[in-house]
C-alpha cells in the first residue's frame, strides 16, 4: 500500500480555493537568489529565522548569475548553442562584471559568514589603464612603480611622497593629517599641494581610486582617500593587483550564503514565479501569490524586479557586453586574468569603460576560450556607441551578447510597507558601494548593524 502524501497545513487566511506555499506560513520571504538577497537570508536565517527564498529562474544569482553556455546563449535569445567551444558544464559566465577587492568590506563579509569555506579564491592577474591610445599596466609593486611608462622620473617621485602620505593618513589620528582637513580640501586640492599633473590626477583616481568619473574633484577628499586605502591595502596582499575572485564565477557568492540559510532550515525554490506581492488594508505587505498557492511572512525582502514599480525609482542605464574570444586580450602580457580601465576623459566620455577579462585559469570557460565583458554607464545614443571604446581593445570576437540594464534603488526604507528593497549592482568595477547598500538593507530589516570589525587578512584560512 503506498503512503499518502502529508496533509497540507490548513491556514484561518488562505482565502477558499487557495493552497500554501511550502510551508506556508514565514518571518520573511525573500524574493530572488541575488548576492544581497542570499546574505540578508542566510543571517536572518542564522539568527533562527524561519526564511522562504523564491527565484523566478532556474538558476542561483539573479542579476549576478554565472551561466554555463546554453542558459547563456538563452537567456541572450542567442540561438543554440555552439558544439564547437567546448563543454557546456566549463562554462560560468558571469552577467555583471566585478570583481572583489582583497582588503574590502565584502571580503570582510565572506570571512564574517565562514563563505570562504565553500570557495576558493585566486587573485587577478593585472590591472591597466588606457592612456593615449596605449593600454598600460597599473604599476602593482615599487619596481614596477619605477619602470612604469605611466609618469616621469621626477612625476614618479612626487607620486611616491604622495602614496606614503596616504598610507601613513588615518582618519582618526590628526598626527598624521599634516595640518590638512580632508573632510574640507577638494581631491584637486590635494593633488595640487603634492605637485601632480593633471594627467596623474586622472590615473590615481580612476585607475585606483576607482572613480566612475570627474564628480568627485571638487568634492572633499576624505571618501576618495579612503577608497585609495582599500586599493592600496587590497594590492599590499597579493602584490599582482588589487582583486580577488571565486572559481567558477561571481554566482558562487550567492550559492555559498544561500548553503547558510539551507543550512539553517531556510526554504529553496527555483524556477517559482511570484504573481503577486500582498498587501493589507494599511499598504502593508504580507505575502505572496504564485497561480493558487499563497505564503505569508512579516516582512518581504527582494530585489527591485519583484516589487510593483511604485515602490522603486530608476536611477540610470547600464550597457554590459559579454564576448566570447579565442585569444586573451591584447597587450595585457597574455594574462589569463585582467582588468583594463578606460577613464571617461580619455575617449570624450563622461563615465569611464571597464573591461573585465576571464578565462579557464578561473574555470569560467573551456580551456582556450576567454571571456571579456565590456561595461559602462549608457550616455550615448546607442549601446555600441557606449562600449566602442572597450570593443576596440579585444581584437576578434567569436560572439558577442549586448544588454541595456536598467538599475533602480528603493523608494522607502521598508518599515512603513515592509517591503525591504535592495538597489540595483552598480557601474563600479567592485563590490564596495554595493556592500554599503548591503549593509544598509541589513539594518533596515534587522534593525540592527552588522559586525564588520574583523581583518580581510586571511581569506584562504578558516578563523
Amino acid at each position: 500500500m503506498s503512503e499518502e502524501e502529508p496533509a497540507k497545513p490548513a491556514f484561518d487566511w488562505l482565502p477558499e480555493g487557495m493552497e500554501p506555499l511550502a510551508d506556508g506560513e514565514y518571518d520573511a520571504i525573500v524574493l530572488g537568489t541575488g548576492l544581497k538577497e542570499c546574505v540578508v537570508s542566510g543571517l536572518l536565517s542564522v539568527k533562527g529565522k524561519k526564511v522562504l527564498q523564491v527565484d523566478r529562474n532556474n538558476y542561483y544569482g539573479g542579476d549576478g548569475a554565472s551561466l554555463n553556455l546554453t542558459n547563456l546563449f538563452e537567456k541572450f535569445q542567442a540561438g543554440e548553442a555552439p558544439t564547437n567551444m567546448g563543454a557546456n558544464r566549463d562554462y560560468n559566465v558571469d552577467l555583471i562584471p566585478k570583481f572583489i577587492m582583497a582588503y574590502g568590506n565584502i571580503t570582510k563579509m565572506l570571512l564574517h559568514t565562514k563563505v570562504t569555506r565553500y570557495l576558493e579564491f585566486k587573485s587577478i592577474s593585472g590591472s591597466y589603464v588606457y592612456k593615449a591610445g596605449k593600454i598600460m599596466k597599473v604599476p602593482a609593486t615599487p619596481q614596477e612603480a619605477l619602470s612604469s611608462a605611466l609618469m616621469g622620473l621626477f612625476e614618479k617621485r612626487r607620486f611616491r611622497n604622495f602614496l606614503i602620505y596616504i598610507n601613513d593618513y588615518d582618519a582618526n589620528d590628526p598626527a598624521t593629517h599634516k595640518d590638512r582637513d580632508l573632510n574640507t580640501m577638494t581631491m584637486r586640492e590635494l593633488y595640487t599641494e603634492f605637485g601632480l599633473q593633471p594627467d596623474t590626477h586622472q590615473f590615481i583616481s580612476h585607475a585606483m581610486c576607482l572613480q566612475l568619473d570627474e564628480n568627485h574633484m571638487d568634492l572633499p577628499a576624505a571618501p576618495t582617500v579612503k577608497d585609495l586605502k582599500t586599493y592600496c591595502d587590497s594590492i599590499a596582499r597579493y602584490g599582482t593587483s588589487p582583486y580577488i575572485y571565486p572559481m567558477y564565477g561571481l554566482g558562487g557568492l550567492p550559492e555559498g550564503f544561500s548553503r547558510i540559510c539551507a543550512i539553517h532550515g531556510g526554504t529553496f525554490m527555483l524556477n517559482q514565479d511570484v504573481e503577486e506581492i500582498l498587501f493589507n488594508e494599511s499598504g502593508e505587505a504580507y505575502g505572496i501569490k504564485s497561480g493558487n498557492q499563497m505564503a505569508k511572512a512579516k516582512l518581504i525582502v527582494g530585489d527591485p524586479s519583484y516589487f510593483p514599480s511604485e515602490k522603486v525609482q530608476a536611477t540610470g542605464n547600464l550597457v554590459r557586453c559579454i564576448c566570447l574570444l579565442n585569444h586573451p586580450i591584447p597587450n595585457t602580457n597574455d594574462a589569463g586574468s585582467v582588468q583594463v580601465i578606460i577613464p571617461g576623459p580619455q575617449v570624450d566620455r563622461v563615465n569611464d569603460i571597464f573591461v573585465c577579462g576571464l578565462s579557464s585559469e578561473l574555470a569560467v570557460t573551456a580551456p582556450g576560450i576567454y571571456v571579456a565583458i565590456v561595461s559602462t554607464i549608457a550616455e550615448k545614443a546607442t549601446p555600441d556607441e557606449d562600449i566602442a571604446p572597450g570593443l576596440q581593445l579585444l581584437g576578434p570576437i567569436l560572439k558577442r551578447f549586448t544588454s541595456v540594464s536598467t538599475t533602480y534603488k528603493p523608494t522607502s526604507d521598508g518599515h512603513t510597507d515592509k517591503c525591504y528593497i535592495s538597489s540595483s549592482f552598480d557601474a563600479a568595477s567592485h563590490f564596495e558601494d554595493d556592500c554599503t547598500d548591503l549593509l544598509d538593507l541589513y539594518k533596515r530589516v534587522s534593525g540592527e548593524d552588522l559586525d564588520m570589525n574583523i581583518s580581510a587578512e586571511n581569506v584562504e584560512g578558516d578563523y
